[in-house]
């Protein structure tokens, strides 16, 4: 799997640009600000459909131009087993028509961003899109799953099923909306504007689609570990032990039958807990793991270069994984490899160039080996521009 043409209109930096890169390794390498993270973003959003350096929509519109035209898109061609599959994630400008367009800016509220999923020409959910392509961000940010907080660990861990398995990116969504339901039916309770026998529904339907997602998170967590493993020897020169260990609120049994009644009790013990607090405070939604090397916590006691090796780890893991029961990933590396020493980014690079595709960013060309560019197709990023050098 890999991708064979990239277009970007009004993306971020980009006002129009076209891309068809070769399989095996691209470096994009330019100064800081020019737009190479961009170009990693746009391929990430292809995957994922959701831009990972945005906190809304409106953020990755380049609105000095799409005042003119009114749209911006990443348009991406995906070659697997020999047939091509064109993927465009569209974003339209609306407002208000009676207002002046020359008002079009970020923060001018009255006009919002709809984002449009087009799949072989078809309109999809961004949930109809996840796992068609599929890929593994390396960026500096991973040191946010060693040292970070516990919803930045569970998305990794979401994101990573969801790409392998639709069963659990379905049941994760029915769980958020049941979980919606059921806070508001709480926030009513603590009104005195409904009664708490209006929970048992709620509570079996949470139970169900929560006791699966434990469960598959489990299942991984046992694969990642042992792969991850494997790759902090490698990297640490057998100094270092990891061990990855999921947490939960919820009791944790074999059998699904079991992790659902399990579930059901912790939901009736934190009852009272829940009226006054007017949300669940057991679940999935509040899970997280412990990343343990030779024993230690290492949210607590890793060094800043120590969390940036094991978020390098995580990563590999990830790739891993996606590769045995999907299929290779595209692998983009984000700037990762400038803050390492030789022998690690030596390993890190030996580890990724197996894959089909990888994209990485970096400001110069200096510290790779020869050998290593001599394989790899460079493109300058200037300003939103792009040259093959």
């Amino acid at each position: 799997m890999y991708l064979a043409h990239l277009k970007l209109k009004n993306f971020r930096c980009f006002k129009d640009l076209e891309l068809s890169p070769p399989t095996g390794i691209t470096i994009f390498v330019g100064g800081n600000a020019q737009g190479k993270t961009t170009l990693l973003e746009a391929i990430y959003l292809l995957a994922i459909a959701k831009a990972f350096r945005a906190e809304n929509e409106r953020e990755v519109v380049n609105w000095q131009e799409v005042m003119n035209v009114g749209q911006a898109f990443v348009d991406g061609v995906i070659s697997n087993s020999g047939e091509s599959t064109r993927v465009i994630v569209g974003y339209q400008v609306v407002g208000d028509p009676q207002t002046d367009r020359t008002e079009l800016k970020p923060h001018n509220l009255r006009y919002a961003v709809r984002k449009e999923i087009r799949v072989g020409g078809v309109r999809r959910t961004a949930s109809g899109l996840v796992g068609l392509l599929n890929v593994v961000l390396f960026s500096a940010n991973d040191i946010d799953l060693i040292q970070g907080s516990p919803a930045t660990r569970r998305r990794y861990l979401d994101i990573l099923i969801s790409q392998a398995d639709s069963l659990y990116l379905k049941a994760l969504q029915r769980y958020r909306r049941v979980l919606h339901q059921r806070n508001q039916l709480l926030r009513l309770i603590h009104a005195k504007r409904a009664g708490g026998d209006e929970l048992e529904f709620w509570n079996r339907e949470l139970a169900r689609e929560g006791a699966f997602i434990i469960q598959r998170r489990c299942q991984v967590m046992g694969i990642i570990s042992a792969t991850g493993r494997q790759i902090l020897l490698e990297l640490t020169g057998d100094r270092e032990e990891l061990d990855l260990i999921y947490g939960s609120n919820v009791q944790l049994d074999e059998g699904i039958q079991i992790a659902e009644e399990a579930f059901l009790v912790a939901l009736e013990s934190s009852r009272q807990k829940d009226f006054l607090l007017g949300s669940t405070s057991v679940g999935p939604h509040r899970d997280d793991f412990k990343i343990l090397v030779n024993g230690r916590n290492m949210d607590t006691f890793s060094s800043r270069g120590q969390a940036r090796t094991l978020g390098l780890t995580l990563r590999l893991a990830e790739a891993a994984y996606l590769k045995a029961f999907k299929g290779e990933p595209i692998v983009l590396l984000d700037d990762v490899l400038s803050e390492l020493d030789f022998e690690r980014r030596h390993l890190v690079l030996e580890r990724v160039r197996s894959y089909d595709q990888i994209f990485l960013t970096a400001t110069e060309i200096g510290p790779f080996q020869k050998n290593f560019l001599s394989e790899s197709a460079l493109c300058e990023i200037n300003a939103g521009s792009a040259k093959w050098i």
